[in-house]
């Protein structure tokens, strides 16, 4: 990654106007001595021979100066695509960096400020990150500890009235009883999604099986799942971060494939650097459709773990999703 003090401007290299006047005045001055080295001659009135001549010579100079004067600014014209174009959610956008002069150091310029934007947003991206997944480890306790507490003890006085009331109105205690249950129930599965706790107890596998049978049990989708037995261990940040991307792909899934077929794989790369998370769909596909919020939260959760995100439509229809997350220790840097 390219510092902030990295490198600088090269300096000794022939500003952009005097390499302009240059290439100009050579391609004149080589027109000049070919004329004056030619026995060609300018009549006056100028004779009709002598002015094809005149246009030939002039259009081939202006031929020469056009295509030399294009390969020194074309660099220039690239550099004004990638800044149109570039994404810091998907890092590693440069120019190549050739030659000297004033259009090398600004393209080498270009590059370290994206290097230093693409740093800074990773960094801000991962406080702020943390500080959502802090937020949502201390709701999720709350509607535990607090709602889930007092929906249970409303459970059990409701509990102790029913065995006293008349048989009148002990049908409609039960239904409160049903209703009380249902919205204790509705607040673990919130408290769930909000910090999965079986990702903590049980390991990445665990929680993305329990991920994938909630879904299939809300949509009543047809999913398979294929996870590997022997992954190597990520850390707490990276396997937050598949579980994350996971649960948001299912969420998109739901909400606009209208599938109903899934398939969530996880397996480990065949040269063992990295951890693949694959979610494929039947459903209506990408279809050119703009990166909404979640899939821009996806991406920048990738980053956070140098990892890769491709959204691309699926060979038999419908969506595929691969994330790839780096092994730590065991990323070939060469």
């Amino acid at each position: 990654m390219v510092g902030r003090g990295s490198r600088g401007p090269r300096g000794g290299g022939v500003p952009l106007f005097w390499r302009v006047c240059l290439i100009n005045g050579a391609v004149f001055t080589a027109g000049t001595a070919v004329l004056a080295a030619s026995p060609a001659t300018v009549s006056a009135p100028v004779l009709a021979t002598e002015a094809i001549v005149l246009a030939v010579g002039l259009g081939v100079m202006l031929l020469a100066n056009g295509a030399l004067l294009r390969a020194t600014l074309a660099p220039l014209d690239r550099l004004r695509h990638l800044m149109e174009g570039v994404d810091l959610l998907r890092p590693g956008q440069r120019l190549p960096d050739l030659g000297y002069g004033a259009v090398s150091d600004l393209i080498s310029s270009f590059n370290a400020m994206l290097a230093r934007l693409e740093a800074e947003r990773s960094s801000s991206s991962a406080l702020a990150l943390a500080a959502q997944e802090g937020e949502r480890h201390r709701v999720a306790q709350e509607l535990h500890d607090e709602v889930g507490q007092g929906l249970t003890a409303v459970l059990l006085g409701l509990q102790r009235v029913a065995a006293r009331v008349p048989a009148d109105v002990r049908c409609e205690v039960q239904l409160v009883q049903e209703t009380a249950r249902a919205s204790l129930d509705e607040v673990r599965q919130v408290a769930r999604r909000l910090r999965p706790g079986v990702l903590d107890d049980l390991g990445l596998v665990s929680a993305l099986t329990s991920l994938v049978t909630e879904h299939a049990r809300l949509t009543d989708a047809d999913v398979c799942r294929r996870f590997s037995s022997n992954l190597p261990d990520l850390g707490a940040q990276a396997e937050l971060v598949v579980y994350r991307v996971a649960q948001e792909a299912l969420t998109n899934v739901a909400r606009h494939a209208a599938a109903d077929r899934v398939c969530v794989e996880l397996m480990q790369t065949p040269r063992g650097d990295a951890v693949l998370l694959r979610i494929t769909d039947n459903g209506r596909g990408v279809g050119g459709r703009p990166e909404g919020a979640g899939m821009r939260g996806m991406r920048e959760r990738a980053m956070l773990v140098e990892g890769s995100l491709t959204v691309t439509p699926h060979q038999e229809g419908g969506t595929e999703l691969q994330l790839f997350v780096p092994v730590p220790g065991r990323r070939d840097d060469a």
